[in-house]
């Protein structure tokens, strides 16, 4: 079932790919964007990890955690994914259980869509080109923010494999939860 926003993100306790644990409510405190991908081999992936990258410091700065899940076993991210050497957590989750979790859907169409073409180009030009696929080909991505207090804030479905959360909501996300006042207890 798919996720809203004003819903209490589901909790979970996942490894990432180097083996470090990762438990969602140990990260609360301070906003999240919680990334879901396809598998590590895909070029349009790797092609939006690298976009990622290249915000990860000004996101940082500024609060914003960031985590992001595949579908691929560890071995495949450290092949693939790994290479870019992102500075945030990455996620294995070979059985796709956070994907059932977060409610992630699978699509023919959002697959074969005309529109990933171009995507498929952009990443070839920067140097990503399509490995051995593991887990669902046609699973689609998805992007949730979630705000300090573990509520998610929004939702992204894709409706494609090679679309994401544009990265103008993150921004006004991350601007939000800059201008929201501190959450201090009542004395």
């Amino acid at each position: 079932m798919k996720l809203s926003a004003g819903q209490k993100a589901p909790e979970f306790f996942a490894s990432t790919w180097d083996d470090q644990p990762v438990e969602l409510k140990a990260l609360r405190g301070k906003p999240l964007w919680l990334a879901f991908f396809r598998y590590a081999a895909c070029p349009l992936c790797n092609l939006r990890v690298h976009q990622m990258i290249q915000r990860h410091e000004s996101y940082r700065a500024r609060g914003l955690q960031v985590l992001a899940v595949f579908q691929s076993p560890a071995d495949k991210m450290k092949e693939y994914v790994g290479k870019q050497a992102p500075p945030f957590p990455l996620i294995a989750d070979p059985d796709e259980g956070l994907y059932a979790r977060y409610g992630l859907g699978k699509s023919l169409l959002g697959f074969a869509a005309p529109r990933n073409l171009a995507k498929a180009m952009e990443a070839a030009r920067a140097g990503f080109m399509p490995g051995v696929p593991d887990g669902t080909v046609t699973r689609l991505p998805a992007d949730f923010l979630i705000d300090p207090s573990g509520v998610i804030h929004e939702v992204f479905y894709a409706p494609e494999i090679g679309e994401h959360i544009p990265f103008e909501r993150v921004e006004a996300f991350v601007e939000g939860q800059a201008e929201r006042p501190s959450e201090q207890p009542v004395p």
